[in-house]
Formats: C-alpha cells, sequence, structure tokens
C-alpha cells in the first residue's frame, strides 16, 4: 500500500512540475526608460506581451499600451557601458584587491526602442531590457512587424 501511495506520488509530481514550468507568465520583463507614454514613469517595470499581431505593455494585471505591430515604424537597438566604480570603491573598503579587481569589470545594459505611427498619432519609447531577454525580445518584435532592428552602436554620426 505504501509502495503504491509513494509510486502515485512521484508520478502525479513529474507531471505536474514541468507543466507548471510552461504555465508561468509570458512575456519579457523590461523597465520603461522613457517615451511618449503618459502616466509611466521612467524606471517602472513592465512586461512586454508579443501576440499575434498586437504589442502589450502591461503593468501588474492591467494593459498600460498595446501597439497595432503593423502600426511600428522602426525597432532600434543599442547599449549603454560603464565601469562599475561605486562597487569597486565598496569592496574596496573590505578588500583591496577584489575592490581593484571589480573597478576592472564592465557592466552593459540593453536597450530597444520602438517607434509607431497609428493614423496621426506618433509616438516611441525606449525600454531596458534584461541581458539574457534582449536577443529574444528583438527577435519577437522583428517577427511580429516584419521590421529589422537597426543597432544604433553601428551608426556613425558625422557633424
Amino acid at each position: 500500500m505504501k509502495r503504491a501511495m509513494v509510486f502515485v506520488l512521484s508520478l502525479a509530481l513529474s507531471i505536474s512540475l514541468p507543466l507548471s514550468a510552461f504555465g508561468g507568465d509570458d512575456g519579457y520583463k523590461v523597465k520603461y526608460d522613457g517615451g511618449s507614454v503618459s502616466g509611466i514613469k521612467a524606471g517602472v517595470g513592465l512586461r512586454l506581451v508579443i501576440d499575434g499581431n498586437q504589442i502589450h505593455f502591461v503593468k501588474g494585471n492591467a494593459t498600460v499600451l498595446s501597439i497595432p505591430a503593423d502600426s511600428v515604424t522602426e525597432i532600434s537597438y543599442g547599449q549603454d557601458v560603464h565601469r562599475r566604480v561605486g562597487a569597486a570603491i565598496g569592496l574596496a573598503v573590505v578588500s583591496l584587491g577584489i575592490g581593484a579587481l571589480m573597478a576592472l569589470t564592465k557592466s552593459k545594459k540593453h536597450y530597444v526602442g520602438l517607434t509607431w505611427a497609428t493614423g496621426n498619432t506618433k509616438g516611441g519609447l525606449a525600454m531596458q531590457c534584461d541581458k539574457n531577454d534582449y536577443r529574444g525580445v528583438l527577435a519577437g518584435l522583428e517577427g511580429v512587424t516584419g521590421k529589422k532592428a537597426v543597432d544604433t552602436d553601428a551608426m556613425n554620426v558625422k557633424n
């Protein structure tokens, strides 16, 4: 009897755990960095959901912005690279060697920009993506819009 209960329990867990991995929330976590979206401040965490022919930005359970995919005019991508000086100073107080090593490391932030035009209404926004998600965000946006992302770091600006 005990052996049968253990078998049933292990069978139930082996089925339910993999299904719960797929039952998680969809989309990507992003941070709104600025743009023409009213009512949202820079630095606010949002969830970007790409489905069919719509791009949704969700905060909590409420959709903050929905953009039709065919109204997107441009997708851009860029990075912000900076040294971790503040963290290095903090670690140098504890250990000079670790603080010196930390000062040599770099941190990258990945930004994706969207511009759109729906009739006479034009808008745009920039969002910061996680280093593990920005490729997926770009691929999803390119796939749903049919537009190719522009790498702003590769563009040369001449005065």
